[in-house]
C-alpha cells in the first residue's frame, strides 16, 4: 500500500508539471503567426482523442528493449548507451509510463493555455514595447499573470485526473515490475481480484480523500492568486 500511495502522489506531481509546463509552451509557439499553426495545433492535441489503451499498446511497442522505436532512434543516432529496458527496469518504468502521459495529455493543456491567450488584449503587449519591455518582462508581468484563471483549470484537472490513473499503468506495466509502478487503482483492482472486497472499497474512499487533501488547497491557492490580481 504505502508503494502505491507514493507512485501515485509522485505520478501525479509530476505529470501536473510536466504537462503543463510543455502544454504553456507549445501554447506560447503556436499562438504566434507561424506557417502551419493550425495543422501543428492539430497534430499536437491528436493524442488526446486517442483512447489511452491504444497509446498504451502503442507505446508498448515503442518500448520494447528489443526492436522498439526509442531504442532503435538511440542506437541509430549513435547513442546506444541511452537504450534501456524502459518497462521492466524498476528504476525507470514509472518515470515512462509519466513521459507517455504526459506526451498524450499535453496538447489538450495547450488548447486551454492557447484560449487563455487569446484574450488577453494586445493593447497591453503594444503599451509595453512602447515602454521598451522586452519579450521577459511581457511574459511575467502580463501573459503569466493574466493567465491565471487558466493555470487553475489546468493544474486542477491536471491534479485529480492524474490521481485516478489506471489505465495507462495498466496497459504499460500492470503495476509491476514488482510494485515499481503500482498506483491506488492498480492495488485497488489487485484487492479485488484476490477476493478482497472490504479493504479494496476502503481504499477507494482513500483515494477519494487524498484527491480531497490535495486537489481543495491547491484550488483555494490558485483561486486566491486570481483573486489579488
Amino acid at each position: 500500500m504505502r508503494a502505491a500511495i507514493s507512485n501515485t502522489l509522485l505520478y501525479s506531481f509530476s505529470v501536473t508539471f510536466l504537462r503543463n509546463l510543455f502544454g504553456l509552451i507549445l501554447a506560447l509557439m503556436l499562438n504566434a503567426k507561424i506557417f502551419g499553426r493550425n495543422l501543428l495545433r492539430t497534430i499536437f492535441y491528436f493524442p488526446m482523442v486517442v483512447a489511452p489503451v491504444v497509446i498504451g499498446y502503442l507505446f508498448t511497442a515503442v518500448y520494447n528493449p528489443g526492436n522498439g522505436l526509442l531504442n532503435v532512434f538511440f542506437k541509430v543516432a549513435g547513442l546506444g548507451f541511452l537504450a534501456q529496458d524502459w518497462l521492466n527496469d524498476p528504476k525507470i518504468a514509472l518515470f515512462s509510463v509519466i513521459m507517455t502521459d504526459v506526451w498524450r495529455t499535453s496538447g489538450f493543456v495547450m488548447v486551454i493555455y492557447l484560449a487563455g491567450l487569446q484574450v488577453i488584449p494586445g493593447e497591453l503587449y503594444e503599451s509595453a514595447s512602447i515602454d521598451g519591455a522586452g519579450s521577459k518582462w511581457k511574459f511575467f508581468n502580463v501573459t503569466f499573470p493574466l493567465l491565471a484563471p487558466t493555470i487553475t483549470v489546468n493544474v486542477v484537472l491536471a491534479l485529480i485526473g492524474t490521481m485516478k490513473v489506471f489505465v495507462m499503468v495498466l496497459v504499460l506495466t500492470k503495476g509491476g515490475p514488482g510494485y515499481a509502478t503500482e498506483v491506488m487503482n492498480t492495488y485497488i483492482l489487485r484487492s479485488f481480484s484476490i477476493g478482497l472486497y472490504g479493504y479494496g472499497t476502503a481504499m477507494g474512499l482513500v483515494l477519494t480523500l487524498f484527491i480531497l487533501l490535495f486537489g481543495l488547497p491547491v484550488l483555494l491557492f490558485l483561486r486566491s492568486r486570481e483573486i489579488e490580481l
